[in-house]
């Protein structure tokens, strides 16, 4: 199989790759949108997981991680349930993480472990430890394969960067110890700057948050009337909007009716109708110079001041004032 990215271009893979891309929870992701309630309000973010997971495997690969890397990058999303994270504000967990914990309830009931296992692998080796992955996760605020491709993946798709500084960025990037780390400062500022554009001004987005917001409550109404359960959250955006859409519960189509695309918002702390924060995400790459690892905002006046700019924007969050539904 070829496979041609809208990022990182065009890659043959392996079979084991193959036929894990074509298998039903990876395809299942392809419905599943990676800005969760986002492209109810503004149809053009309507990036997905899938796109995501593939990226994130290419990337990876790109950077010359083993064969298993690629695997459980790959599959590092197939967890996420519809409306991705919006099902961690309904159930209020704050760290995004439950996709997390049903990851090996997911993976074991689908033809996963089979597939796997066909080409001589254990999916508990690959799935069940993170730490060993190292291109794949880091702590923040340490760049990594999931969040660099989240970063540069949204930003070209909604016009925020260009393919040439992608290409830069790219180009830019080094792996000492199975970490992935920039060479030039300058680049490392570009990228705080880009993921900034993605964490804080698209994920703390007046319109992003009010779409999150409303779309959190018709859920959270729709699992206490037993309208939808948390098992139906398994399948895909469209059939839980289907489902809710189809209810006759009046507070729930109230809520469902005001999420389009016609929504006017804007910013107002003082006379505001919806008040969210998201979880604090802060980059602060370490910048590969002269054989030593620096923390780019040591060696950069820029990248403290926009790190301190997001902790504030983060810890305070959004406030929104809905000027037209």
């Amino acid at each position: 199989m070829i496979i041609q990215d809208s990022v990182y271009g065009s890659y043959e893979i392996e079979k084991v790759l193959e036929e894990l891309i074509l298998s039903s929870p990876v395809q299942r992701l392809k419905e599943i949108h990676q800005g969760g309630a986002s492209y109810l309000v503004n149809p053009k973010w309507n990036g997905t997981r899938y796109d995501h997971s593939v990226g994130v495997m290419l990337l990876i690969r790109k950077l010359g991680g083993s064969l298993e890397e690629q695997i459980a990058g790959l599959l590092h999303d197939v967890s996420h349930t519809a409306f991705s994270h919006v099902i961690d504000f309904v159930l209020e967990q704050l760290e995004d993480s439950y996709h997390e914990k049903i990851l090996h309830q997911v993976v074991e009931t689908s033809e996963v472990p089979q597939i796997l296992k066909k080409h001589g692998y254990s999916y508990e080796d690959l799935l069940s430890d993170d730490e060993k992955w190292t291109l794949l996760e880091q702590p923040a605020p340490e760049l990594c394969a999931d969040r660099v491709d989240y970063t540069l993946r949204d930003m070209f798709e909604y016009g925020k960067i260009t393919r040439n500084e992608i290409e830069h960025f790219l180009d830019q990037l080094t792996v000492v110890d199975g970490k992935m780390f920039i060479r030039d400062l300058e680049t490392a500022e570009w990228f705080v700057e880009t993921y900034y554009k993605e964490v804080i001004d698209f994920f703390l987005d007046p319109l992003n948050v009010y779409g999150y917001d409303l779309l959190t409550k018709a859920i959270k109404i729709g699992f206490e009337k037993n309208i939808i359960t948390i098992d139906d959250m398994l399948g895909v955006d469209e059939e839980i909007m289907s489902i809710m859409s189809k209810s006759r519960d009046q507070d729930l189509q109230f809520l469902i009716g005001q999420l389009h695309d016609q929504v006017n918002v804007c910013e107002d702390k003082e006379d505001y109708h919806v008040h969210m924060k998201k979880k604090v995400r802060l980059i602060d790459p370490s910048v590969y110079i002269e054989k030593q690892l620096v923390k780019g905002s040591s060696l950069s006046k820029k990248i403290k001041m926009m790190n301190e700019a997001a902790l504030k924007k983060s810890t305070e969050g959004t406030y929104v004032k809905v000027i037209h539904r």
